[in-house]
């Protein structure tokens, strides 16, 4: 496992260090095969951007998945210090957010940054004259990564603009595109993508961590179970959990270990190092999450995420994925020490593992906090598999459905059978729908998959409705302010915002 851990360490450096396409011109720009390579890496650069610099705004904008994802479900609250750390998020938690936040303007201005990049490399490299494959691939890294950064807007905000090429300052304001022809894009760049992709057994070492034809496959799955198209969706579930490139690692809790970074089940992770030498103003290739995400007081972290008592409660006895999960009361926070309410200073009985990491391991130079090296686990092999039960049971097959939820549940369990016990014949109808939301949320809880999991099946009002959460309103968030105003008014606010 050592030398596992070193190699994926290295190749994950290794990739992040090629030069990206930053500063340079049309005239002196994409000329051949390794300005394309450099244009295709810059569309990465982006994706690892967690705390920036926003226009309209002084301050450094946060946005993380799991803010959203998480902190706006019912699997956790903020945290931090108290109500006045990171107001805007206990707005939103409490659904009384705003479109003067900076939080979603940090979501929404990163986001077309990042489709900027992509945009310019789809329109740019298939004018170089090179191999007519590697240039079919370099498209397809792209066509992929605005798919997930569209993915992302249409999710949160519902309508946005959609950009395909880059804009002459005069073609700046744009409006709002209706929510199917973004999901239609999203679909056309993912399919494209999958047919030009190479499989991650294809890949060397150093290519670790760049898009494949499983991510491609996997995010159209989860774009197609997001719009209801159930056929769609089991169909190419069931591509991937056939192709023999992703299998379960049969222990549970290796997953969010840095030897478990990039592992038999990750389709597709956002890389992360702690030896970028990032700061505050500029982030580089570290991650904040391990610092924002861990207790406060001996722990030295800002202690925000706090897991509730409800989620914690949906684990059944003895679930082995609990305690990969999060930490109670009494654990050994690795080297850090023994959680007690007096070694955090607050009352809270839980707090996230998945992002944790020793001390030992922070960053050999430089401030430790922007400089984690836990990757973000986007997709796992687990959420296909889920999916896949879940378009089953919506497509009459209720077999299948509770055969794919079984496979969850028997790595799960650990080679204990007196845990986690197959679902048998005689779940069926609502209590099997009900089986596989459950499985859901205790295998990907805390990766930002609540909310938008909540919201797309339709049980929001219920779960979160005496958080404030109104129906017609709250399934999105709101445009932020600073855009409306540099539309021109084009741009018009979601509904009750």
């Amino acid at each position: 496992m050592g030398i596992i851990a070193v190699a994926l360490v290295a190749c994950k450096q290794e990739f992040l260090e090629i030069k990206p396409l930053v500063g340079s011109t049309e005239a002196n720009f994409f000329q051949n095969a390794a300005d394309a390579e450099s244009a295709t890496i810059a569309c990465y650069n982006n994706l690892q951007q967690e705390v920036t610099n926003v226009q309209g705004s002084a301050q450094l904008a946060p946005h993380f998945r799991w803010y959203f994802g998480d902190i706006c479900s019912d699997d956790s609250h903020k945290g931090g210090s108290g109500d006045g750390d990171e107001p805007d998020l206990f707005l939103f938690e409490n659904f009384a957010g705003n479109s003067s936040s900076k939080l979603i303007l940090g979501e929404w201005q990163v986001a077309y940054r990042g489709i900027a990049y992509c945009n310019l490399a789809l329109d740019r490299i298939p004018t170089i004259e090179m191999d007519e494959t590697e240039k079919a691939r370099f498209l397809g890294e792209a066509s992929f990564i605005r798919a997930y950064w569209y993915f992302n807007l249409v999710t949160m905000f519902g309508d946005v603009p959609l950009i395909l090429e880059n804009l002459s300052p005069s073609e700046y304001q744009q409006g709002r595109t209706p929510a199917a022809e973004v999901w239609a894009q999203i679909e056309a760049d993912l399919t494209y993508a999958r047919e030009n992709l190479p499989r991650r057994s294809e890949l060397s070492i150093a290519e670790t961590g760049r898009a494949t034809w499983g991510a491609a496959t996997s995010l159209l799955v989860k774009a197609h179970a997001y719009q209801q198209e159930w056929q769609a969706c089991n169909d190419l579930a069931l591509e991937v959990m056939t192709s023999g490139e992703y299998f379960l690692d049969p222990n549970y809790a290796n997953i969010f270990t840095e030897a478990g970074e990039n592992g038999p089940g990750s389709i597709w992770e956002i890389q992360y190092m702690n030896a970028s030498g990032g700061n505050w103003g500029n982030q580089l290739e570290g991650t904040f999450t391990n610092v924002w995400q861990r207790a406060r007081g001996q722990f030295g972290g800002y202690g925000f995420n706090i897991p509730e008592q409800n989620f914690v409660d949906e684990f059944e006895s003895g679930d082995p994925r609990l305690n990969a999960t999060l930490f109670q009361v009494g654990d050994q926070m690795g080297d850090r020490g023994v959680f007690t309410l007096e070694a955090t200073g607050f009352p809270h009985l839980y707090y996230p593992k998945k992002f944790f990491i020793n001390a030992s391991d922070e960053a050999p130079f430089g401030d430790p906090n922007p400089n984690g090296y836990s990757n973000d686990r986007v997709i796992r092999y687990a959420d296909v598999i889920l999916f896949h039960a879940e378009s089953s049971y919506h497509l009459g097959d209720e077999g299948m459905a509770r055969n794919s939820v079984n496979i969850i549940r028997s790595r799960a369990r650990g080679g204990n059978q007196a845990l986690l016990p197959s679902l048998t014949a005689a779940v069926t109808g609502n209590d099997l729908l009900e089986a596989i939301y459950h499985e859901r949320r205790v295998e990907l809880g805390l990766e930002g998959h609540r909310f938008f999991d909540l919201v797309r099946t339709g049980r929001a009002p219920e779960a979160l409705g005496d958080w404030g959460f109104s129906t017609g309103t709250h399934e999105v968030f709101p445009i932020p302010e600073v855009e409306i105003t540099l539309s021109g008014g084009l741009i018009t606010q979601n509904n009750g915002y």
